[in-house]
């Protein structure tokens, strides 16, 4: 049991990092927009593009420093009030989260260099396995699934190999998400402030410290992404740069779970449920993409509009609405797998999340194919 004056100590911690965050990138945000007007950096208008109008996609760019300045600045001055407990909880962690800074900043830079001039899918996936490898060289690596796929520990070398490939997916499962206004961001949001509350409960404070900071970069651009007005010069997408950093924090945080000691989780709680719950929908839906472009024998590499939110514009929803259902869908995976971990087998729980899924998504085709014959259209390929 944490002392009261521990958890206060902590929460007033997450809480600090959140605000200097959010500080940060409040202020930075609205001044790379201003930057990219004045250098015609903008997203290209395409077919496959929802927006209408020029639009920054930089924004990413304010993510990574302003989470890593929140974070420096309150356990360093933490520390240097020498109040033991800091010092503690950095204690074990602090080469992990090291090692994560090292592989956000690769991430970081490709993304700049995609945003900016385009990168090749090729030397995108060479460098997210590189900092999928970095992950692994802290320690860091899932060795027991705890039941799920009836597998609980794994061989060392298999270990290493699956997490390099969970990360490198959950990586590009973030950035293909990134279809509307707020997707990303807004899952991202939902998933980090699950993970910073149960890192709080369960003692692991320097990482609920990281998702709260990261959280707290999302909420101003959500605002500038969601709200802003493209005829004002007032909205900006993330981008690669806070597509590929978010999907670095949020897997971190995915395999921190499954990796934490054997008392972090009470009640029986599975932590692969736990880990991986607030990541089912971008997870799923790549998979289902993926699937349907092999499946029609195109590039799985290449971008079309088969996304579940492309699903639901196709039905006649607007942005707005296909956004709140799919944060509402989102929410409720994560309440439902976790709530009934201690009880049910975990591999009951992730065939009835695939079940759901997959007759969800035929339900939506089903009704878009009726829409397409009553408008006499195609609305969705």
């Amino acid at each position: 049991m944490i002392a009261q004056d521990a958890i206060i100590y902590w929460l007033r911690n997450d809480l600090l990092v959140f605000a200097i965050s959010f500080l940060i990138a409040g202020i930075v945000i609205p001044k790379i927009i201003l930057i990219a007007f004045r250098k015609n950096l903008f997203d290209d208008v395409n077919e496959r593009k929802i927006h209408r109008g020029v639009v920054p996609r930089l924004g990413g760019i304010a993510f990574f420093p302003a989470l890593l300045f929140s974070m420096a600045l309150v356990i360093a001055a933490n520390i240097r009030l020498d109040d033991g407990l800091m010092s503690f909880a950095v204690n074990g962690r602090l080469m992990p989260f090291l090692f994560e800074v090292c592989a956000i900043i690769l991430l970081y830079l490709v993304g700049i260099a995609d945003d900016l001039i385009g990168v090749k899918y090729r030397a995108k996936f060479v460098v997210q396995i590189f900092s999928a490898t970095l992950i692994v060289c802290s320690g860091m690596y899932i060795s027991d699934f705890y039941g799920m796929l009836w597998l609980n520990q794994l061989p060392l070398l298999l270990s290493w190999f699956f997490t390099v490939l969970v990360v490198v997916y959950v990586v590009n499962a973030i950035n293909l998400i990134d279809g509307i206004d707020g997707l990303a961001s807004g899952l991202s949001t939902i998933a980090l402030a699950f993970y910073a509350v149960v890192f709080f409960i369960g003692g692991e404070f320097i990482y609920s410290m990281l998702a709260a900071a990261t959280a707290g970069t999302l909420f101003p651009f959500f605002y500038y992404n969601v709200f802003g007005d493209a005829k004002r010069q007032k909205k900006i997408f993330m981008g690669d740069t806070g597509a590929l950093t978010t999907g670095m924090v949020l897997v971190f945080c995915a395999v921190a779970v499954m990796c934490a000691r054997p008392d972090f989780l009470t009640d029986h709680y599975n932590p692969a449920i736990v880990a991986l719950s607030p990541l089912v929908i971008p997870c799923f839906d790549v998979f289902r993409v993926y699937f349907h472009r092999v499946r029609r024998r195109r590039n799985p590499f290449l971008p079309d509009k088969c996304h579940i939110h492309h699903k639901l514009l196709a039905l006649g929803m607007n942005q707005r609405a296909a956004l709140l259902t799919i944060l509402a869908a989102s929410l409720l995976f994560i309440g439902t797998n976790v709530l009934v971990s201690p009880c049910i087998n975990p591999n009951l729980i992730l065939l009835i999340d695939i079940f759901l899924w997959t007759v969800g998504n035929m339900a939506l085709t089903k009704a878009i194919r009726h829409r397409e014959h009553r408008l006499h259209t195609s609305l969705y390929d």
